[in-house]
């Protein structure tokens, strides 16, 4: 599903150059769930952002679904993300003017898919989320796990082959992240929906099949959910 080679990212202020990537090869399999993880500054929100067409690489190439997203446009990058990709952030980024139905239709609204027939898909998601009644309900009116909730129901509208979440429990209770954490993990199961998560969150990351430690620009290493006891090491990894 994802193939990513010699990936390298910089950003350039005034004289001062900073590599944030350094060389990253990486596969993620269809309807995978994996887990990156690693200190604050080591890249691991440079390289969703990439994944998302939200930036493009100094070198190195992306590809998902066989497409080359690294050598598209901007426009077609946009076209691309509507189509195959969603997502999900820390901070939500609901507008909270808008109702619940109204966030979570927004993407078929961008995209000028939005007919009758879609209400009926709209309502079905936010039962699915636990959003039951809450439609018509503001954005800014909902609970922290309530808006995380409506952020994943947006997330998936469009039905994306792949989802990137951003610390999407970051700011949520143990209760209210294993929740979250529950409901994505089924989409993945019933879906096979590939998930690609970065997080700060041992807890979180052991809902993953793998967890890659990133550290430095680079992937150090990765961990199987299978290879027995990991949490210590990546404790260890992250103090």
């Amino acid at each position: 599903m994802i193939q990513v080679k010699g990936l390298k990212k910089e950003f350039v202020q005034g004289q001062e150059r900073t590599e944030v990537l350094k060389g990253v090869d990486l596969e993620v399999e269809e309807g995978e769930f994996v887990a990156i993880m690693g200190p604050s500054g080591s890249g691991k929100s440079t390289l969703l952002q990439l994944l998302g067409g939200l930036d493009l690489p100094s070198e190195g190439d992306i590809l998902i679904r066989n497409s080359k997203i690294s050598n598209m446009t901007e426009k077609e990058r946009t076209i691309f993300r509507r189509k195959y990709i969603g997502f999900i952030f820390q901070n939500y980024q609901l507008l909270p003017t808008l109702t619940v139905e109204e966030n979570i239709a927004f993407p078929l609204h961008a995209d000028g898919s939005l007919k009758k027939e879609k209400s009926e898909q709209i309502i079905n998601l936010m039962d699915t989320v636990g959003l039951e009644g809450l439609g018509k309900k503001r954005a800014n009116l909902l609970s922290g796990g309530q808006q995380q909730r409506v952020a994943i129901a947006r997330a998936l509208v469009n039905h994306p082959s792949v989802l990137l979440a951003d610390e999407p429990t970051g700011n949520l209770d143990r209760s209210r992240a294993e929740e979250i954490l529950t409901l994505i993990s089924k989409f993945n199961r019933e879906n096979k929906q590939t998930i690609i998560m970065v997080t700060h969150d041992i807890f979180a990351a052991g809902f993953a099949d793998r967890i890659i430690l990133f550290k430095d620009g680079v992937i150090d290493q990765i961990i199987s959910r299978k290879d027995g006891d990991y949490t210590n090491y990546v404790a260890n990894f992250m103090a």
